[in-house]
């Protein structure tokens, strides 16, 4: 969610003078809402001197089971209690219950801060 900043306005109804702009931290971006389908990144430049991969989507998923991890294709989001309408439009956020190959899996990573889904299985 983008930060808005304060209000132009007082509680009283009068206008409040700028003391300065807008810094560069108090910018924010919109979520990245990785869908599942054809993978396609996109890297963006982050404070400082970072950055980070957004997956904008992806059909992969690293799945772990008992230590060992297999990279899994991704066939459905399941359950995601981010936002009940992720399920239906396909989209993957941390937490996110998805059918695999090797069986229903959640995520625990981020993919669109990370650019990866890595998930666990489920019994």
């Amino acid at each position: 969610m983008q930060d808005q900043g304060r209000s132009t306005r007082k509680r009283t109804g009068g206008r409040l003078k700028n003391v300065r702009k807008r810094r560069k931290d108090e910018l924010g971006r919109l979520p990245t809402e990785t869908q599942v389908g054809e993978p396609r990144f996109r890297t963006v430049d982050v404070r400082g001197n970072g950055t980070k991969t957004r997956a904008l989507a992806t059909n992969v998923a690293s799945v772990n089971q008992d230590g060992e991890t297999v990279a899994a294709e991704i066939e459905d989001v399941v359950e995601n209690d981010a936002n009940p309408n992720y399920v239906r439009r396909n989209i993957i956020t941390k937490g996110a219950v998805i059918e695999t190959a090797e069986g229903t899996a959640r995520v625990t990573s981020r993919p669109g801060q990370t650019g990866q889904v890595n998930a666990v299985l489920l019994d």
